[in-house]
C-alpha cells in the first residue's frame, strides 16, 4: 500500500505549508495525482485519514484530481497518452519515451483558518 507513504510525505508538506501561513485548522486538501502513480482514491483516503488523526488537519476533506499520463517519444517526437502497462509510441512503436506528466503527486492547495480568523471567531 504505497498510498500510506504518499500520505505521510503529503502530511509533511501540509504541516509545513500550514505553519508558513499561520493556519490553525486545515479544512480541505487538494492534490493532483498522476495516473502513472496508480493511486487508488479509497485507499488514499484511508491513508490520509490515518496520518491526519490528532493534527490540525483532522477532519479535512481530501480532493484528488487525477492527471492523465502524457509521454514524448524520443525517437520520433510524437506526444501520446501511454497506458500504465504500455509505453510504446503510437506512431513508431518504440518504447523510448520521456514522461511529460502523469507521474507526479502535487499538493495543489490547502484551505483552512489562520490565527487572525480564529481570533475573530472567538471575539
Amino acid at each position: 500500500m504505497h498510498e500510506m507513504s504518499i500520505a505521510s510525505a503529503l502530511m509533511d508538506q501540509i504541516m509545513e505549508t500550514a505553519k508558513l501561513n499561520n493556519l490553525v485548522k486545515v479544512e480541505e486538501v487538494e492534490i493532483q495525482a498522476g495516473l502513472l502513480k496508480q493511486v487508488v482514491p479509497d485507499v488514499m483516503q484511508a491513508a490520509f485519514e490515518a496520518v491526519i488523526s490528532g493534527t490540525i488537519v483532522e477532519g479535512a476533506r481530501l480532493k484528488i484530481i487525477e492527471v492523465k499520463a502524457e509521454a514524448r517519444c524520443l525517437s520520433c517526437g510524437q506526444v501520446f497518452e501511454p497506458k500504465v502497462d504500455n509505453f510504446l509510441c503510437s506512431v513508431c512503436n518504440k518504447a523510448d519515451v520521456e514522461i511529460i506528466k502523469g507521474n507526479e503527486i502535487i499538493l495543489k492547495s490547502l484551505t483552512g483558518k489562520n490565527l487572525e480568523e480564529e481570533d475573530k471567531n472567538e471575539s
